[in-house]
């Protein structure tokens, strides 16, 4: 059987995807900018399912960056606190949104290097806030992402970043805010980290771990 190319691989997963899941979204839900990227700190580490149980009462009583930055870290750790590192996660929300307010008068920017100066803000998180909120051609990395990208074998990475990098270079531009949704939740619910489901998975012919694991006799 002849080998793809990496190429043809990408080829093959754009238009795969772009049919069976055209306009992907985060499963976090949010109604804004500020609601985004408050999700997505609380994100790091921690599913979305249980992100989308916390944020509400947070949301109601913290509505943008100003009302959070005058917060007290009690009263955020206690809206929190059944999420992972709930002690961290209330310190860094209160600086972030202190930053904003006094360096960019309560309205997030939209380039990443000024993100990632912000408290719990990394190269990750803002990579998600640029692509989502700003549809910039950013490829955010999670463990999903890594897993996939480097088991179908469109990544070679030891790392997040080289992920990402070797990923951009791949993709096109318009493509990549899609393409990071695609392969999250294709990691999410087909192609997981200790079962995954090779013989349901409809891009197992471009997948080298399909074919190491799979072998046709």
């Amino acid at each position: 059987m002849h080998k793809q190319t990496v190429q043809q691989k990408v080829a093959l997963l754009i238009d795969y995807f772009s049919c069976t899941m055209p306009n992907p979204k985060s499963e976090l839900s949010y109604l804004d900018i500020y609601q985004l990227t408050v999700a997505v700190v609380l994100s790091a580490q921690c599913t979305d399912k249980r992100v989308n149980i916390i944020t509400p009462p947070l949301f109601d009583k913290y509505t943008d960056f100003f009302a959070l930055a005058s917060a007290s870290q009690n009263d955020v750790f206690q809206l929190i606190k059944s999420c992972t590192y709930p002690n961290n996660k209330s310190k860094n929300l209160i600086n972030l949104a202190k930053t904003v307010v006094k360096d960019y008068n309560g309205t997030l920017p939209n380039d990443r290097d000024q993100l990632c100066t912000l408290p719990g803000i990394g190269r990750k998180t803002a990579n998600v806030i640029c692509s989502v909120a700003f549809g910039m051609p950013y490829f955010a990395v999670d463990t999903h992402v890594f897993r996939v990208a480097n088991r179908i074998g469109i990544a070679n990475a030891k790392t997040p970043l080289q992920t990402e990098e070797q990923l951009t270079a791949l993709f096109p531009d318009e493509v990549i805010p899609n393409a990071h949704h695609w392969l999250l939740l294709h990691g999410r619910y087909c192609c997981k980290a200790s079962s995954p489901n090779c013989r349901n998975c409809s891009v197992s012919s471009a997948c080298d771990y399909f074919a190491v694991n799979h072998p046709v006799v």
